[in-house]
C-alpha cells in the first residue's frame, strides 16, 4: 500500500495523494517536539559500575529525582538506606518500599527515621551509626532532599528548633548528618570507593548569603553571622553605597532557596578538604571524594509547588499550560541521570582533590567564586557549629521540660487512679457493712 501511493505521488505529484500535505505538516510538527524534548531532556549517564554490594545512603529518596535515582540503583543490586521523616511503620513507606523491591527484585532496601527538621533527629541517628563497632560498610550518601516555599516572598516556616526550614533542611541538616558521620567515613578501608553526592541547584548562581535571615524567634546569631555576611559581600560593598541598603535589598531579593544551595556548595568543598586532611593510620590516601551535582530543572513536586504558588488557582494554571512544562523541564528519570553519572564514573574514584561540580554529565566550574574560597568557608563552618550547638541544647531544655511535664501527669493520673480505687474500694466496704446490720438487728428480734 505505501509503495504504490509513493510512487503515484512521484508521478503524479503529491496532490495526487489524499491528505498528503496535511500528513506532512503534522509529521513536521511531532519531529520538532521530538527534537524539542530530547534537547531540554538533557544529557544521559553511559557509565557503568558494578553496584552489588554496595551500602548507600539515601535522603529524600522517596519522590522525585530521588526516588529514580534509587530505583536504578537497587536494580542495579545497590543495598538502599532511605533516610525518611516517616516511622519505618509507616503505611505509605512499607507500601513503597515493598513496590520498590518488587520492581527492581532487590530485597535489601531499608528506611531509618530521620527528620531533617530536627537536628536532634539527625544526631540520634548518625550517633548510633557511628558508635556501631566495628564501623558499618558505607560506600556512598547521597543528600538530595530538599523543600522551598511556594513563593519567594512568602513567609518562612520555622522548624521545631526555630530556624528557618529551607536553611535547616537544605543546608544545616546536611552539614549536621556529615559531621557526625565523618569519623565513620574516614574508616572505610582504604581500597573502598566512597563517594559523597552532594544536590545543587542553578539558583546558587544569583544567591546572597545573609545568615540573619536563618535565625528563628528562639536565639540570637553569633559573631559569626555578622563576619561571614560581611565576608561575603564585601566585594559588592566596594563599588559604593551604603551598606545599610544593600542589606535591605539582599534581605527582599535574593531567595532563602539559593542561598541554601550556595552554602551547601561551599561546605562541600570544604568537607573535602576537611576528608583530605586526614592522615590514615595505614598511611593510605584518603579514599573519600565529595561531589557536587545540578540536575538541572526537572518536574519534581517541589518544583511545581514552586510554579504554582502553592495555590488552587496557580495549579490550575499548571495544567493548563502542562504542555510547555512537560516539554521544557526533565522527567525525573532525566533529572536522575547527572547524579547517576557521578555515582558511577570511574575516574571519580581516583584522586584525593574531590569536590567536582557536574551538570549535565559533564564538569564545569562553580560561576561563584565564594564556593573555592577559605576565609568563607571556614567563617560558615564556624558560624554552623555555633548555631547548631546554641540549638541543640535549646532543644535539650524544651524535651527536659516536656519530660517532667509528661512525668507530672503521669503521676497525677496515677493518684487520680489510686484515689478513684480507694473511695470504689470503701464505698464498696460500706454498702457490704450496712448490709450486713439488719440481718443481724433482726436476728436478735427473732430470738426475743
Amino acid at each position: 500500500m505505501p509503495i504504490p501511493l509513493i510512487s503515484h505521488g512521484i508521478t503524479e505529484g503529491l496532490s495526487a495523494i489524499p491528505h498528503a500535505y496535511t500528513a506532512i505538516k503534522w509529521a513536521a510538527v511531532v519531529a520538532v517536539v521530538a527534537l524539542l524534548k530530547y534537547y531540554f531532556g538533557g544529557a544521559r549517564n553511559t557509565s557503568e559500575r558494578l553496584m552489588h554490594s554496595k551500602v548507600i545512603m539515601i535522603t529524600g529518596g522517596t519522590s522525585g529525582t530521588g526516588a529514580s535515582i534509587v530505583h536504578d540503583l537497587a536494580s542495579r543490586g545497590a543495598q538502599i538506606i532511605l533516610l525518611t521523616q516517616h516511622a519505618p511503620s509507616d503505611l505509605f513507606l512499607v507500601d513503597y518500599i515493598e513496590d520498590l523491591r518488587q520492581s527492581t527484585n532487590n530485597e535489601l532496601i531499608y528506611a531509618e527515621q530521620v527528620d531533617l527538621a530536627s537536628l536532634h533527629s539527625i544526631r540520634k541517628f548518625a550517633t548510633k551509626w557511628v558508635d556501631n563497632a566495628p564501623p558499618r560498610r558505607l560506600d556512598m550518601i547521597i543528600l538530595c532532599a530538599n523543600t522551598i516555599k511556594p513563593t519567594r516572598y512568602g513567609k518562612p516556616r520555622l522548624t521545631p528548633d526555630g530556624l528557618d526550614e529551607e536553611w535547616q533542611v537544605n543546608y544545616l541538616a546536611n552539614f549536621h548528618l556529615l559531621s557526625i558521620l565523618s569519623p565513620a567515613i574516614r574508616a572505610q578501608p582504604p581500597d573502598r570507593d566512597v563517594r559523597i553526592v552532594v544536590a545543587s541547584c542553578s539558583s546558587y548562581i544569583g544567591a546572597e548569603i545573609d545568615l540573619k535571615r536563618t535565625e528563628g524567634v528562639v536565639s540570637q546569631p553569633k559573631k559569626s553571622t555578622t563576619a561571614t555576611a560581611t565576608a561575603t559581600t564585601k566585594n559588592k560593598s566596594k563599588n559604593g553605597g551604603s551598606t545599610k541598603k544593600k542589606a535591605k535589598r539582599n534581605t527582599s531579593a535574593t531567595s532563602m532557596y539559593g542561598m541554601t544551595k550556595l552554602s551547601l556548595m561551599i561546605f562541600a568543598k570544604a568537607f573535602q578538604k576537611h576528608l583530605s586532611s586526614y592522615k590514615r593510620p595505614d598511611q593510605r590516601p584518603m579514599n573519600a571524594r565529595v561531589l557536587i551535582v545540578d540536575p538541572g530543572w526537572t518536574r519534581t513536586p517541589g518544583t511545581r509547588r514552586w510554579i504554582t504558588g502553592g495555590s488552587l488557582w496557580g495549579l490550575l494554571l499548571y495544567l493548563i499550560t502542562w504542555p510547555v512544562w512537560w516539554l521544557i523541564l526533565k522527567a525525573p528519570e532525566q533529572g536522575a541521570q547527572s547524579f547517576l553519572y557521578a555515582a558511577m564514573e570511574a575516574k571519580y574514584g581516583r584522586g584525593e582533590e574531590g569536590g567536582w561540580f557536574i551538570k549535565e554529565c559533564r564538569e564545569f566550574e562553580p560561576l561563584r567564586k565564594e564556593v573555592g574560597d577559605d576565609e568563607v568557608a571556614k567563617q560558615l563552618w564556624e558560624f554552623s557549629e555555633d548555631q547548631i550547638q546554641v540549638k541543640e541544647k535549646e532543644s535539650a531544655k524544651r524535651r527536659a521540660v516536656e519530660k517532667a511535664l509528661e512525668e507530672e501527669e503521669r503521676k497525677k493520673r496515677e493518684e487520680a487512679e489510686k484515689k478513684k480505687a480507694d473511695s470504689t474500694g470503701s464505698s464498696t466496704a460500706t454498702n457490704s457493712t450496712g448490709s450486713n446490720k439488719p440481718r443481724t438487728s433482726g436476728g436478735k428480734k427473732n430470738r426475743k
